[in-house]
């Protein structure tokens, strides 16, 4: 009750102290001597309270505080009577804890920018009613309405109306994005302008915003090795300054300096300064759509010197579309589009849905569901459908089904391929129908993205993709990646990553989180790149970007950097502090109040360059330009 008491009042205790200190001096000053020691003596034992309960809980856990360490200098000082010196250096101490505390929440204003933002109501429709519900209320199925000017309360789906979403909360992304029927909205997002009605999938903590508060919060508080090694060095650090202030005083018969030696040497910088530089580093990611799930995550992808990716949802806009559709064995070209769509129905893969999504274009009838299906692993479906068995998938899945293919269909699949497009064989009844051409564009800022990293350290970079290897190489040759692997399995993509690994690289795996989740989790660093997230993703991945866009991979990898350079930079600053003031010390230049000032001084400036990380921004970075390429 005392200690929590102490607690809530430690600013007050603060204010009273240095009030106290300042009476001290007009008292002095009026010629006051005895009454200035009785208020010294007063401030001493005010402000040292909460410095005094620290240290007693930190004995009782059989730990080395620094508050265990200006425990002992101060009751020293009382005991020599250096009652000016007692009283400044709890004081200082207590208010460079206050500088601190307010410090440290604004390198955790990220966060709390990101918990601000979350949706407190929702405008539901219930038995045909309009009611405004607190959001935890919002339940599965509820129908939401959002106007111009709201937050949107959960995730869901749109079902009538039209709007333009800001979704820097989510994505990191200022632009607005026009959402309409059937697209997906998420928490936490704004309506710029527009109205919409949308069905709550996700609610409560299982919303993507939910998500990503949890995951800032978890990663702010983990360590990254450096703090990690700092913590266990501060444990024999602290005992080690008693003993040798002990030593002092027994070298130099000097009761004063060895308590001086003793508070100067605190290592309050030294500790600080990693835990402070990787929560800026976390958050900074956060305000722009970057998730990165802790210190070592942080320590580890700055080291990354080669990148694999994935093709399709990662270097290209993963939004392919049908360019052609030709027919074999007298099939009409809708027949066959029907027949596939409805087939593809239960696949979640992207090209699958695509197919699915022009059938629908074409206001064609899906209506018949499959008998029997399989999805065969990274490479298609088998269906039966109608009476009839569908194979649909790569030339790899036609040949395990030993269903041949003639001459002339090879030749028209290989020139569809070289011109860019995924050519997928549909057959019916052990005989090739129909191949579907399907085309994806390459990201706008993806050459930018890959040059920039190149510059950052990144050495080598690799795409590894289970399309067709025509495709594949008129993607790598636009963006210059130096090794191409394709018609891959989810299994051939962990060999290379393991291969990689083992061969002395640190290695950064980017993915759509799906169908790549085995290599993202092999990698040393698994990066998901997808709008949103995807639940699998946030799981799988080290680091998440929740936007569509391959500079936010350019953006943390450069953060990385910056916040282990900001790390080395605050224990380097730290030690080099500590060693002047010993210096200082040992040379009769510091006394006590001077050196607790100067300590104070010293924990505030490795927050204050820590705090940089906040603003931090890829150096060099231009507006990203719209590149004409070729469809991949």
């Amino acid at each position: 009750m005392f200690i929590q008491w102490i607690n809530k009042y430690k600013k007050q205790i603060t204010f009273l102290s240095g009030g106290l200190l300042v009476l001290a001096l007009v008292v002095n000053l009026a010629g006051y001597y005895n009454v200035r020691q009785t208020i010294l003596v007063i401030t001493t034992i005010i402000a040292g309270i909460p410095i005094f309960t620290k240290a007693f809980q930190a004995l009782r856990m059989k730990a080395f505080s620094i508050e265990l360490l200006v425990t002992i200098a101060v009751i020293g000082a009382l005991f020599i009577g250096e009652y000016v010196e007692s009283a400044v250096v709890t004081f200082l101490f207590l208010f460079g804890d206050y500088l601190e505390a307010r410090t440290l929440e604004k390198t955790r204003s990220s966060l709390k920018d990101l918990v601000d933002m979350a949706p407190q109501e929702a405008t539901v429709i219930r038995n045909g009613d309009i009611e405004t519900i607190p959001v935890e209320d919002v339940v599965l199925g509820d129908r939401i309405i959002i106007r111009s000017g709201g937050k949107v309360p959960v995730d869901g789906s749109i079902v009538s109306g039209q709007a333009s979403l800001n979704e820097a909360a989510v994505t990191g992304e200022s632009v607005p994005a026009v959402k309409k029927m059937d697209d997906k909205v998420f928490s936490g997002t704004i309506v710029d302008n527009g109205y919409i009605e949308m069905i709550a999938e996700k609610v409560g903590d299982d919303t993507t915003f939910a998500k990503i508060i949890e995951l800032v919060e978890e990663a702010q508080e983990s360590k990254s090795k450096t703090q990690k090694f700092l913590d266990k060095f501060a444990n024999v650090y602290t005992p080690a300054v008693v003993i040798l202030s002990v030593l002092v005083y027994v070298l130099t018969r000097d009761l004063h300096v060895a308590i001086t030696f003793l508070v100067v040497a605190c290592p309050g910088a030294l500790v600080i300064g990693a835990p402070v530089s990787n929560v800026a580093g976390i958050g900074n990611g956060a305000k722009h759509g970057v998730l990165v799930k802790g210190g070592e995550v942080m320590d580890s992808f700055s080291k990354v010197d080669t990148l694999v990716f994935d093709k399709t949802g990662t270097l290209t806009k993963g939004k392919p579309e049908v360019t052609d559709i030709k027919t074999f064995n007298d099939y009409e070209e809708n027949a066959i589009l029907q027949l596939v769509a409805e087939a593809e129905m239960i696949s979640e893969h992207h090209l699958g849905q695509t197919i699915v999504k022009e059938a629908k274009a074409r206001d064609i009838t899906l209506d018949e569901e499959p008998e029997k299906s399989e999805v065969i692993k990274g490479n298609g479906i088998r269906v039966t459908l109608g009476g009839k068995v569908l194979v649909i998938g790569n030339r790899k899945l036609m040949r395990s089904e030993n269903i041949d293919i003639p001459i002339e269909i090879v030749t028209y699949a290989v020139n569809r391929e070289k011109a860019g497009n995924t050519a997928i064989f549909a057959a019916v009844d052990g005989k090739v129908a129909g191949i579907f051409s399907i085309a994806d564009q390459i990201r706008e800022d993806a050459p930018s993205a890959l040059a920039e990293m190149r510059k950052n350290g990144i050495k080598k970079i690799i795409m590894l993709t289970g399309d067709n290897k025509h495709t594949a190489e008129i993607v790598a040759n636009q963006l210059e990646i130096d090794e191409v692997h394709a018609e891959l399995l989810p299994e051939d993509k962990v060999k290379y990553v393991k291969q990689l690994k083992e061969s002395g690289h640190v290695v950064a795996m980017a993915g759509d989180g799906i169908n790549d989740a085995p290599a993202i989790a092999t990698a040393d660093i698994g990066l998901a790149i997808g709008e949103g997230g995807t639940d699998i993703s946030m799981e799988t991945a080290d680091v998440v970007l929740m936007a569509d866009k391959l500079s936010q991979f350019s953006h943390a990898y450069s953060l990385s950097k910056a916040t282990i350079r900001n790390m080395k930079q605050n224990t380097f600053l730290a030690v080099g502090i500590v060693f002047v003031l010993l210096a200082g010390v040992l040379g009769g230049i510091i006394h006590l109040a001077s050196g607790m000032f100067i300590h104070e001084a010293s924990v505030l400036l490795v927050i204050l360059n820590a705090m940089r990380l906040i603003r931090f921004s890829r150096k060099g970075k231009k507006e990203e330009k719209s590149l004409e390429v070729t469809p991949a």
